[in-house]
């Protein structure tokens, strides 16, 4: 132990001993290694604290330091006090040292990290290092936060750096090395980008994954795991030039990390303990003559006169002053020129609203930039336009320059020698950015010229690459995916940029790379510049990257012309996706005939969450949206886009309900967990926790006025609350449900709260007397519509009024019913999620409302497109036969009647009488003579019956399967049936001894379809676990087998059924249905077209004899005819 340290603890050793107790100081000892537990029962076993201080007192510094930490973790910070200046300074370590003091160790971990090398000019500040490194080694073992703050330019970067330069430190506190990531200010696309180069660098051979993550969420998940399983043994991140509280959110991984930033509560947002170290705004009078002196290598007594009033003018900023260090060692006789510079030439403010003192720094820059070589200062002036916070590849400035990367590296050693430009060499590429400072210093000097520059960058790129797209590759991919755009916009490039935007070449290999969020906030950020001519054809791309990004988002990545065929003919993407379709030979591509009839009520899908979304809604101004769901996360993000601004892991259970206050200053969200929390919707800090529900919380609405705060709150204990946020507990609770209240929302006058509950009412009430105004059994309005009686109990499951109090939005299933307060009429059926809808919520106009839904998807609906639905609809389950070029339909109507349609014109060509027991299934015979279908009686589930109708008359019924039947079908010939049921086992029936021929087992789920190939020498089947085998029908034999392929979702190949199964005339091709439609080469299992439907669990596929038009319905009723192109 250092002599220094050493004293200290004997110095006072007499108030040590007196105050410590001895057993959890240990503890921290121990956990640090500079303890045994022998020497621990030692001091046990004798004068405990007087025993602990002679064992230290034997050891070495680091038992020094793990006694100072311990005696701060157990809040002995008094007696913390006495030691802190004795506590031993960090030597080099082990290991060889270099002529710069540093290991190789060092060495090693600094450049595989990425840390900053020391700037060609630089003066140790010993006291803010070692202040850096005694609170790095206060972390211990425990994840948290040093934050090293102090205004722009005073050093924090480089004395960070520096104080990382220590062996001893690197070696024991930060073992798993150091990671360094130059974050500065971001928007969500990129930090993004910086997420995704870190986890690429921590995953450099692959192990996790091949491809970068395609969103922040995904991000922070995948960092957690390599720090979790690749990097267990401590490593320290180091997150550089934070300037946002949420950014944090994004690295909050229970990491070591040091940040650097201006803003002291940077961290506020974060758990986890927390140290700071505060850099003085600029060096002392003395360290900046030093600066000055090592540029031009004189010793400070030596400085002429004028360098007192230069370290004076640049007011101590270490920027600034190695800026014009940096001209006088190229000019050494120019001290007075440089001098009357600064005082007498006034530059125009960059910032005034500014916090910093910008004055100096642009006096420096103007300086600095008219003293480089004339053949130079163009390339500098290119600068102009580079992004903020943007690291740029050497090889984009040599494709803008067209030169040689040496050149270029060359060129810009010049500007980084000046302090104009900096370089971040991280491994063998090096990347150059200019401090945002600096930046805005050129763009304002060089304004009037901006657009030439845009336009120059994006002419040398067009020259480059030609027609072709930058491969994902080479190191500036991710440049040019990421702001070809915006270099398009700043040069009012209307023409390349809407040939760029408009291209599904690009939107595929663009969301492939980073997904869709960033490239639809680029429709809406360079709308003005797309839209010169008009809008329509921005809005189509806009629309179609808006409804399928949930699909883009996925792996394996969909097929984009397939998707962009699905739009309408009048649709910009629609003659796109064809041209393209009708050059791509041998690939195949579906056309959906009868498409027109189709409206996309939805204005945008997102999917934020990785379960069910229960809750979403609208911010006062429509361009924030919250979400919540089982997750137990609140989401914040932008309306027009689906960019994320906030994400929180807000409670401990299942997060029922968010919602914005009238101001849109706070968020409340209410969980299972049987509490109630008030978030501030900017910086994600809790304001309030209200705990006085004692069951799940269910709904949490705000009222509409600002100002006022006020919040309703319904629960499992049939109770709702109305909170004040101003008062610590509940205002009024009122009573009168008898079952849970699922949903509660105030009038737009704030005078009435409406209730939901599953005891099938709605209540009113006064808001002032907390009374009850009026009850509406809600459950008679729903008497009539097409459910089961049982589910009638849960049809109300929340309510949203109209800006006019005149109509309330109710949710059934997933149907969104829009009734007339004052008629209790139906205006309106709106259907278009695929599974369970939780809520929805009116725009504070009217125009729009938001729900959220089971399907993990979000929609946004426009109310004046929203139209009157028919009061019953085709069920999913339906055969098609193809006959003299016309499509006729046999389908299940409202589960009672069998309809005969003609498929051409929809026109009904027959309807049956209602039938007792629900149809499950049906089918027609090829020669449109006979059909059958399935019944399933609902009395008596063990049993099922066949029945044979021609001509609307029942012929004959038959004792099939003991479960419900799930599927029937006739050969072609007719003369056989196929049949198949949850009992797993596929029956082959002769029709005209209604005798079974075969039974064939081998499925381990419920076989819900089968299919004979045209020759009627295969026989395909599959099941509930996505499962599809292939038949030999003369031997009984399993030919082929195909295994559900999992994508990163975690969804299977049909959302986990396959429903249906066709073969194509030369049994070469098999298409089958579930979540979606799939075709498969039937020889090698390979998929060769997939069909999104807007719905999902597709029943049944039919097919023409030729296998070029197929027929399905999905869940939401729309049925889709599809051509092969």
């Amino acid at each position: 132990m250092d002599v220094k340290s050493r004293n200290y603890l004997l110095l006072n050793r007499q108030a040590l001993e007196k105050d410590i107790k001895t057993s959890y100081i240990m503890d921290h000892m121990i956990a640090d290694q500079v303890l045994t537990l022998q020497e621990e029962e030692k001091v046990k076993q004798q004068e405990r604290a007087a025993m602990l201080i002679n064992i230290i007192l034997k050891k070495d510094n680091n038992s020094y330091r793990s006694f100072y930490n311990a005696l701060l973790h157990e809040g002995y910070r008094d007696l913390a006090a006495l030691l802190q200046d004795g506590i031993p300074v960090f030597s080099a370590g082990n290991g060889k040292s270099s002529a710069d003091g540093m290991t190789s160790y060092v060495k090693m971990v600094l450049c595989e990290g990425g840390v900053p090398q020391r700037p060609v000019v630089f003066v140790t500040r010993p006291k803010l290092v070692d202040a850096i490194k005694q609170k790095l080694c206060c972390l211990g073992n425990d994840p948290g936060w040093v934050t090293v703050y102090g205004m722009a330019g005073c050093g924090k970067t480089v004395l960070t750096a520096e104080a990382l330069r220590d062996h001893q430190l690197l070696e024991d506190y930060f073992p798993g090395g150091v990671h360094w990531i130059s974050v500065g200010k971001q928007d969500k696309a990129g930090l993004l980008m910086k997420l995704q180069n870190l986890c690429s660098r921590l995953d450099h051979d692959g192990t996790f994954s091949q491809r970068p993550p395609l969103n922040i969420e995904e991000a922070k998940d995948r960092l957690r795991l390599l720090m979790l399983r690749k990097y267990p043994s401590r490593p320290l991140l180091v997150l550089d030039d934070i300037w946002d509280s949420w950014v944090l959110k994004a690295f909050d991984n229970q990491c070591q990390i040091l940040i650097t930033s201006r803003d002291r509560s940077v961290t506020d947002a974060v758990a986890g303990n927390k140290y700071e170290i505060h850099v003085e705004s600029g060096l002392a009078h003395e360290k900046g003559l030093e600066v000055l002196s090592l540029f031009v290598n004189k010793k400070i007594t030596e400085l002429p006169e004028q360098a007192d009033c230069i370290v004076r003018e640049c007011k101590g900023s270490p920027l600034v002053i190695s800026l014009i260090g940096a001209l006088l060692r190229d000019f050494p006789g120019r001290w007075e020129y440089y001098l009357k510079q600064l005082q007498n030439k006034q530059f125009k403010r960059i910032r005034k609203s500014s916090s910093y003192d910008y004055e100096a720094l642009d006096e420096a820059m103007s300086i600095s930039v008219e003293q480089l070589n004339e053949n130079i200062k163009g390339y500098y002036k290119d600068l102009s336009i580079l992004p903020k916070d943007v690291k740029v590849p050497t090889k984009v400035l040599c494709i803008l320059w067209d030169m040689e990367t040496e050149e270029v590296e060359d060129i810009l050693q010049e500007f980084v020698n000046k302090s104009l430009l900096f370089c971040d060499r991280n491994g063998k590429s090096f990347h150059y950015y200019l401090h945002d400072l600096q930046l805005d210093f050129l763009t304002e000097k060089n304004r009037n010229q901006l657009q030439d520059l845009h336009k120059n960058i994006v002419n040398q790129y067009k020259k480059y690459y030609k027609l072709n797209m930058p491969i994902p590759s080479e190191e500036d991919c991710m440049y040019w995916y990421n702001f070809l755009a915006y270099h398009m916009a700043g040069a009012n490039m209307q023409k390349e940029l809407c040939d760029l935007m408009f291209s599904l070449d690009w939107i595929k290999a663009k969301t492939e790379l980073v997904g869709p969020a960033h490239l639809i906030h680029e429709y809406v950020e360079y709308s003005s510049v797309l839209d010169q001519k008009n809008s329509i054809v921005r809005e189509n791309f806009q629309e179609f990257l808006s409804l399928n990004g949930h699909l883009l988002g996925r792996q394996p990545f969909p097929d984009i012309i397939q998707l962009g065929l699905c739009q309408l003919e009048t649709s910009e993407v629609y003659q796109q996706a064809k041209s393209l379709a009708q050059q791509e030979a041998g690939i195949f591509y579906l056309e959906w005939i009868n498409k027109k009839s189709m409206k996309n009520l939805s204005r945008l899908v997102v999917r934020p969450h990785r379960d069910a979304v229960y809750h979403a809604c609208f911010s006062q101004d429509r361009q924030r949206i919250a979400s919540c769901g089982a997750d137990k996360t609140l989401q914040v993000f932008k309306a027009k886009s689906g960019e994320r601004l906030l994400e929180i892991r807000a409670h401990d259970d299942e997060i029922f309900c968010c919602a914005f206050s009238a101001d849109g200053a706070f968020v409340a969200t209410c969980s299972a967990d049987k509490k109630v929390k008030i978030w501030n919707s900017r910086t994600g800090q809790c304001m309030r926790v209200y705990e006085e529900h004692t069951e799940q919380v269910n709904c949490c609405q705000f009222n509409n006025r600002s100002g006022q705060y006020l919040l309703s709150t319904c629960s499992n204990d049939t109770f709702i609350k109305l909170w004040d946020l101003n008062r610590k507990y509940c205002r009024n609770t009122m009573f009168g449900h008898v079952n849970a209240v699922n949903h509660c929302k105030f009038s737009p006058n704030d005078e009435y709260v409406a209730s939901c509950s599953t005891d099938g009412t709605v209540k009113l009430w006064e808001v002032r007397s907390a009374n009850e105004l009026k009850t509406i059994e809600i459950k008679d309005f729903f008497k009539t519509a097409d459910e089961q009686p049982d589910d009638v109990e849960i049809l109300v499951k929340c309510c949203s009024w109209s800006q006019n109090s005149a109509m309330i939005l109710v949710v059934a299933k997933n149907k969104l019913l829009l009734w007339n307060i004052k008629s209790l009429s139906k205006v309106a059926d709106c259907r278009g999620h695929m599974s369970w809808v939780h809520c929805v919520t009116f725009s504070p106009d009217g125009s729009l409302f938001v729900t959220s839904s089971d399907d993990q998807t979000i929609r946004i609906w426009e109310t004046n497109k929203v139209c009157k639905s028919s009061h019953a609809v085709l069920k999913s389950e339906l055969d098609v036969v193809f006959h003299n070029d016309k499509v006729v339909i046999l389908a299940i109507y409202n589960q009672q009647h069998l309809q005969l349609i003609n498929g051409n014109n929809d026109s009904i060509i027959m309807q049956t009488e209602a039938q007792e027991c629900p149809i499950c299934c049906c089918c027609l015979s090829e020669d449109l003579k006979f059909a059958a279908f399935g019944e399933e009686n609902g009395k008596i589930k063990s049993c099922s019956t066949f029945h044979f109708i021609k001509d609307g008359k029942v012929l004959k019924a038959l004792e099939a399967h003991r479960t419900p039947v799930q599927h029937c079908r006739f050969t072609s010939d007719c003369q056989t049936l196929i049949s198949s049921a949850h009992d797993s086992v596929i029956q082959i029936w002769s029709f005209e001894s209604s005798s079974v021929l075969r039974e064939l087992n081998g499925h381990e789920a419920c076989v819900r379809c089968c299919t004979f190939s045209s020759d009627n020498k295969l026989l395909a089947t599959g099941d509930d676990k996505g499962e599809i085998m292939i038949w030999d029908t003369l031997t009984g034999e399993l030919l082929h087998y195909f295994s559900p392929v999992t994508v990163d979702e975690g969804e299977p190949t049909h959302s986990g059924w396959v429903t249906d199964l066709s073969f194509s005339p030369d049994s070469k091709i098999l298409v089958s249905s579930g979540g979606y439609l799939k075709w498969w080469n039937v020889t090698t299992g390979e998929s060769l077209q997939t069909f999104y439907t807007n719905g999902t669990n597709l029943k049944s596929i039919h097919v023409s004899p030729n296998f070029n038009v197929y027929v399905t319905v999905d869940n939401l009723g729309i049925l889709y005819v599809l051509q092969k192109m």
